[in-house]
């Protein structure tokens, strides 16, 4: 199991991820950063969180990857 990261981010600042979460492989991480992001859409918040960002890295600091919270929303209509 390795510890990652989640950080978010937008023009306006950013939150750290100080705990971390265990995941046992990729499938498992790309699939809590979704349930990640999709959390924090239909919860409270900004109006739009298009341009808000979320950052996945591991114990080093290093960036795994980045999913943009535009990816999960889709198009303006």
């Amino acid at each position: 199991m390795a510890k990652v990261y989640f950080h978010y981010s937008s023009s306006d600042g950013v939150c750290v991820d100080q705990r971390g979460t265990a995941v046992g492989n990729l499938a498992e991480l790309r699939d809590h950063a979704a349930r990640a992001v999709i959390s924090l859409i239909e919860g409270r918040g900004p109006e739009d969180w298009r341009e808000w960002t979320l950052h996945v890295s591991d114990d080093l600091n290093d960036v795994i990857f980045v999913l943009p919270f535009s990816s999960m929303l889709g198009k303006l209509h």
